[in-house]
């Protein structure tokens, strides 16, 4: 079997997968097209990441709308560089030692958010597990120049678990970001396998401690299905997410990136994910998006704007009865 030249380069960005044996990367079903970035708008947006040298985890972790979102001028920045402590066996983000914190980094993303005249801005990151802090501070900071640059632009954040850390986390939602996003990408059974850095139940605490704090912080968590998850153990993952108060859930279809990721175990059909996406409004989440090409940030800025509708909604319907 012959690979993709580009992918087995790219495989190179994860010593710690090099020992595993490639996995067959099967043909995507048709459901699964996007279209590739032209135009005016994407060239500018790829010039005002380049130029400020910032990193996007569009980029970094191959996704699969990068030209939609680009097009459209929406990106989402990752910030405290290129390169994660972890090792999720799903993820195409580079691991290994990371450098310094650039303490000039939260204000170039505020200035980029300024000049790309964003709505809604999300900001993720690598793990930084040799941070004493986990890089909260440094969220923190970038939150902060956002609000200096673009008071108006509402803030979308996605950092890791802090590895577990309540200060850092309070430090953090004190910060008041208007989206405190946080995914477990998986179930449990699968952790071990496909998120061996994470816990899920530590996860689970983080987003449940965000609303202890500021019950007014939007919360949302993210998912991938395809990987060999029964649609039992997705429900449970549903339960467990309306028991933290997640306001909103995100599930996609995991891609496999590379011969040394994690193989894909089944695509999960535009049908299914319809069902799960009446299955999560029916437990009583805020907003849901299930789709085959659902990211944690695709159509950030809109859903947004929903999401602040259906809580309006739910509190007058509230303090009508």
């Amino acid at each position: 079997m012959t690979y993709n030249p580009e992918l087995l380069d790219r495989a190179k960005r994860h010593p710690e997968k090099q020992k595993r044996p490639d996995r067959p990367m099967g043909k995507k079903p048709d459901w699964i097209r996007v279209k590739a970035g032209q135009g005016k708008t994407y060239k500018d947006t790829l010039d005002t990441v380049k130029g400020l040298k910032l990193t996007t985890v569009c980029e970094e972790a191959g996704c699969p709308n990068i030209g939609e979102c680009w097009d459209k001028k929406h990106a989402t920045f990752m910030i405290m560089g290129e390169v994660c402590t972890r090792a999720c066996s799903f993820c195409n983000v580079a691991t290994g030692k990371p450098d310094e914190l650039d303490k000039f980094e939260p204000l170039r993303v505020g200035v980029a958010t300024e000049k790309m005249g964003l709505e809604h801005v999300v900001v993720t990151s690598v793990d930084r597990d040799d941070l004493q802090d986990g890089g909260a501070d440094h969220f923190v900071k970038t939150i902060e120049a956002i609000r200096f640059k673009t008071p108006k632009t509402t803030i979308e954040i996605l950092p890791g678990d802090f590895r577990g850390n309540i200060d850092d986390i309070d430090a953090v939602t004190r910060a008041r970001p208007d989206v405190f996003n946080h995914n477990l990408e998986t179930v449990p059974r699968l952790y071990p396998t496909i998120r061996p850095g994470a816990r899920y139940f530590r996860s689970l605490r983080l987003l449940q401690r965000v609303k202890e704090v500021d019950p007014s912080i939007f919360t949302k968590s993210g998912m991938m299905v395809g990987l060999g998850e029964t649609k039992e153990e997705v429900a449970q993952v549903m339960d467990d997410m309306r028991a933290a108060d997640i306001d909103f859930i995100t599930i996609g279809q995991y891609l496999q990136p590379t011969p040394k990721h994690a193989p894909v175990e089944h695509f999960w059909t535009p049908e299914e994910f319809e069902g799960l996406e009446k299955m999560a409004r029916a437990k009583g989440f805020l907003m849901a998006s299930c789709t085959p090409l659902t990211r944690s940030s695709y159509h950030a800025g809109d859903d947004f704007k929903k999401l602040r509708a259906a809580r309006e909604e739910k509190l007058l319907k509230s303090a009508a009865e």
